[in-house]
């Protein structure tokens, strides 16, 4: 299991990363407005396999260069630390506006939607990029490596679903308030100035 202190770190910043909108956030709104909740949660089942697949990917992959060839670890350190402040300050820079369009979704089956959430997680990039900055800096490799990944991947599954419900089942109501003022900005500035800390702490620790 990880250190308290690490997931002291660990959790609020995959927190306000997952919380702040973005592409599946943005598909659970949608969905959820549109569909109805109970027909979303096949989607985020899908979405939440993904990123379970992406996560246990990531981390086994990096533990491995950790592990036998260190000289080149140094070096993902490095550029993984320099990725995340690269994010971090994309996040401050963003101006904060949602945009939601209508959906006509009203006849999709239950294994297109499981298929859409786990495709988008896959498919996307970043999400790889993402977890493979993130993740290796909170994993002791002097320790077994299984138990500290289940722990940080049920943090992950549990902030996941948690912010994708929230979306989903907020509705109108969350969208008007997303769409006010500096709200989306400041969230953006909260998850920006966690990533930039954490990638300084990657490359530095």
């Amino acid at each position: 299991m990880p250190d308290l202190a690490v997931l002291a770190v660990f959790i609020p910043t995959f927190f306000f990363v997952s919380i702040t909108p973005g592409m599946c956030m943005t598909l659970a709104m949608t969905l959820g407005m549109s569909i109805g909740v109970r027909r979303t949660m096949w989607m985020m089942i899908g979405e939440l396999i993904g990123v379970a697949i992406v996560a246990v990917a990531a981390v086994l992959g990096v533990a491995t260069i950790m592990l036998n060839y260190p000289e080149i670890f140094e070096v993902l350190k490095w550029l993984g630390g320099a990725y995340l402040a690269y994010i971090g300050i994309n996040m401050w820079r963003a101006k904060g506006k949602m945009s939601v369009g209508k959906s006509t979704l009203s006849d999709v089956s239950r294994q297109a939607l499981f298929s859409q959430g786990l495709v988008t997680a896959i498919a996307n990039p970043k999400g790889w990029a993402f977890m493979i900055s993130l993740l290796p800096p909170f994993i002791n490799v002097e320790r077994e490596v299984a138990p500290q990944l289940m722990v940080l991947l049920a943090v992950i599954m549990l902030t996941e679903f948690t912010s994708m419900m929230a979306y989903a089942t907020g509705g109108k109501s969350l969208r008007i308030f997303l769409s006010r003022g500096d709200n989306i900005k400041w969230m953006n500035r909260i998850a920006g100035s966690l990533m930039i800390g954490v990638g300084i702490w990657l490359a530095l620790g």
